[in-house]
């Protein structure tokens, strides 16, 4: 039984910092993963977060920090379940650094919800911000003023400059920053001759994907040793005010577990270099509700080992088609075991391999053939950003009226489906989905949809899968 919570505020002290920039492409990526890397290297436990719900900058994070990253969104969760998940994961004895995505400000309305800043004052989180300098000086000191200005709330309590074209360029603006804003310039980062992290599309290649990730993460090591005043950082860090919370202390938090009984519950996880994008979370909520996780790998394995249900997260299988296509007994088996009715819950990447084909510069791959799916692929993102959706129609995992949020970021898209409207159990209201402003694609125990959702804000997610797994396996012994 859950043990019982009383209502009592505590008081933590959680050394953190924000790192954020004026606006996307400014190198957060490289500053966050530099700072918590070189902390680590001193010995300092390093708890990594992710402002957004990016998965690659994630797992960035993870590797340099070498522990898990975990995004806090206030658009997939509410204040208090991002309070929660940040006390329950952050340490008093370490640091916290939380890479912030876009600009400071950028949010989904005119109030900045969704923003960093919102984050930042959530959290009562000092503040970090790294400005690209090219082309400027003076002028910098009028943007970081106005930061100051915009919102007195935020604590913004320091400036990285970056790609700064020589000492005189950096002493102009060192000097303008400090003495119209008295804000402490903590760095000067150079014009990089390279680009030390790989990128693909809009973003970063996944750690899983690029043979050189190590040595870029011990490049963002030397950068930032070299370049960043990390006392000064860490300082800042250390006198992050008290937090208080209305929840019992840490070690009183124990996730509720759903009763398991004697019967061992097991659900697969497709975790390889073409299935990458889990959320932590996901993955523990599943765990907390009585199932063990078994990976397995779709380039690899011959066939599915011996599971009650299966999660297949998003990730690049364009950039694994021929892999997936060859490993034909794998994809037979899957397929043997969709139609025996084994619950199977696909996101993005996973909804592609689900489908009969992905056909890109005119080739075509065969994939597992479940869904009657023929999937291409475009130059442009064909969805990306938030996604709101209500389920109005029977599905394995979702009660009728559930509204979900969550995220879509793809460039493929469908060329053919031969489904039924009444197979498509979410009506979107907010992004693209699957076809015709629908998605959720239903095929007996499995669904599949373009949205990834975040099992901290929307719970019902891991108990659908594990309640239809635990119902399929009463009838499968």
């Amino acid at each position: 039984m859950p043990r019982k919570k009383e209502n009592r505020k505590s008081i933590v002290v959680f050394p953190r910092i924000i790192v954020s920039a004026l606006s996307g492409g400014s190198g957060k990526t490289i500053l966050s993963l530099g700072l918590a890397a070189s902390w680590r290297k001193r010995g300092i436990t390093v708890t990594p977060f992710k402002k957004g719900p990016d998965y690659i900058d994630a797992g960035w994070l993870t590797l340099a920090a070498g522990q898990p990253c975990r995004n806090l969104d206030t658009f997939f969760a509410t204040k208090e379940q991002i309070l929660s998940s940040f006390h329950r994961n952050a340490t008093c004895s370490g640091v916290s650094v939380i890479e912030g995505n876009r600009g400071l400000y950028d949010g989904s309305d005119l109030e900045g919800k969704t923003s960093t800043s919102e984050l930042a004052k959530l959290l009562t989180a000092p503040v970090v911000l790294g400005l690209d300098c090219t082309k400027s000086t003076r002028t910098m000191a009028a943007l970081v003023l106005g930061c100051l200005r915009f919102d007195p709330d935020v604590m913004i309590k320091g400036v990285i400059l970056n790609r700064i074209a020589g000492s005189r360029h950096e002493s102009t603006i060192r000097k303008s920053i400090e003495h119209y804003t008295g804000v402490k310039v903590l760095g000067a980062i150079p014009k990089l001759k390279h680009d030390i992290f790989p990128e693909r599309h809009m973003g970063l290649i996944p750690t899983h994907e690029s043979p050189g990730a190590y040595h870029s993460i011990q490049t963002a090591v030397d950068i930032a040793e070299q370049y960043l005043d990390i006392d000064s950082l860490l300082d800042i860090a250390h006198k992050a005010p008290q937090l208080e919370e209305d929840n019992p202390p840490i070690s009183e938090c124990q996730p509720e577990t759903t009763e398991t009984g004697d019967t061992k519950l097991c659900i697969g996880i497709i975790r390889d270099s073409a299935f990458q994008f889990y959320y932590p979370e996901n993955l523990e909520a599943l765990q907390d509700r009585g199932a063990e996780l078994i990976p397995m790998s779709a380039l690899s394995d011959s066939k599915l080992p011996d599971i009650d249900g299966l999660y297949i997260g998003g990730g690049f299988p364009e950039t694994h088609a021929g892999i997936l296509a060859a490993n034909q007994s794998f994809r037979d088996d899957l397929r043997k075991h969709a139609e025996q009715g084994l619950p199977i819950y696909a996101e993005c990447g996973g909804l592609m391999y689900l489908g009969e084909e992905l056909v890109m510069d005119g080739k075509s791959y065969p994939m597992t053939g479940v869904l009657p799916i023929v999937f291409g692929w475009s130059k442009r993102p064909q969805g990306h950003g938030y996604t709101v959706f209500e389920v109005d129609r029977g599905n394995p995992y979702f009660d009728v009226g559930t509204k979900l949020r969550g995220h879509e970021f793809h460039y493929s898209k469908v060329l053919e489906w031969r489904g039924k409207a009444e197979d498509l159990a979410f009506r979107i209201e907010r992004g693209v989905g699957f076809f015709d402003k629908r998605d959720g694609v239903c095929y007996k125990n499995v669904l599949a949809t373009y949205s990834h959702i975040h099992a901290l804000g929307f719970p019902c997610w891991a108990e659908g899968i594990v309640r239809r797994s635990r119902e399929t396996k009463f009838f499968r012994d």
